[in-house]
């Protein structure tokens, strides 16, 4: 009995450790903040693309690409905008390859670094994700060539939170969300089923966010995403109307529009061209 109450007592203490790192280190998790340096756009493919530096609403500097909108004969005098949120592992500089894909002639795009991120000073939070966001859309809204109307998102994995976050604090025309989740809890009892709900301090509610959306979403998930499950992207997709939902047949969670050919990519630009019209 003593040797039993010893190992009860050991497990006890040892999951209390658990719980306290999982309190003390969440964002940490949710947000580990690669630091890496932001080269020039032209060093990886763009090369109409600048360096900027924006600031948010706390005083945080934040630094990307900014994209401009790419001549295109039927471009009308204000073209209209993309702003692009990346995951929680991703940065500017690693974004290159996908943004020279998902690129619109005649709209342009803006990519920054989260705070923390890259090399944007600071340290990752919600809230500070959420200012991020917003100080995105103002400097792409204060570009002289930009339609303020006709203003996108485009939100990957943990970007999918910003992404809706600024579509429902601004007037956003679009969004597009790649592997979409429904909430930090819903993340937590998928992937550290052990942990007690209450020691989770992130929200992050697309869930409840979609479900106010009235811009048009499209919804781009894989079916064999083992980071976010697909059926989280259904029920995203799911919430309210204007919806439309992608599954892309044996894709995982990095290797989306890889494993689809073309056929996704297409349709991502489709639903852009459609919804950025004048």
């Amino acid at each position: 009995m003593p040797t039993l109450l010893k190992l009860l007592g050991g497990l006890a203490a040892g999951y209390a450790v658990v719980l306290l790192l999982a309190w003390r280190f969440q964002d940490r998790l949710a947000f580990p903040a690669p630091r890496v340096p932001l080269p020039e756009p032209s060093a990886r493919g763009l090369a109409d693309g600048r360096r900027v530096t924006v600031t948010t609403s706390d005083g945080v500097t934040l630094r990307g690409w900014y994209l401009p909108p790419a001549p295109s004969p039927a471009a009308p005098q204000r073209a209209p905008g993309l702003l692009w949120f990346g995951g929680n592992a991703e940065t500017v500089a690693g974004l290159a390859p996908v943004l020279r894909t998902l690129r619109l002639r005649g709209v342009a795009l803006l990519a920054l670094d989260y705070r923390g991120y890259g090399a944007s000073e600071g340290r990752p939070t919600e809230p500070g994700i959420y200012r991020d966001a917003e100080a995105a859309w103002e400097f792409l809204a204060g570009q002289p060539d930009i339609d303020v109307r006709r203003i996108a998102v485009y939100g990957r994995s943990l970007g999918t939170a910003p992404a809706l976050h600024l579509a429902s604090a601004r007037d956003i025309r679009a969004v597009v969300l790649e592997a979409p989740f429904t909430s930090a809890r819903a993340m937590a009892r998928h992937h550290y089923p052990f942990l007690p709900a209450g020691i989770l301090r992130l929200r992050l509610d697309n869930l409840t966010r979609a479900r106010a959306l009235r811009a048009p979403l499209l919804v781009v998930h894989g079916s064999d995403d083992a980071v976010v499950p697909v059926a989280m992207g259904r029920a995203v997709a799911a919430a309210g109307s204007a919806r439309e939902l992608v599954v892309v047949a044996g894709a995982g969670h990095n290797d989306l529009f890889a494993t689809a050919g073309g056929a996704s990519r297409d349709r991502v630009l489709a639903f852009l061209q459609a919804t950025l019209r004048d």
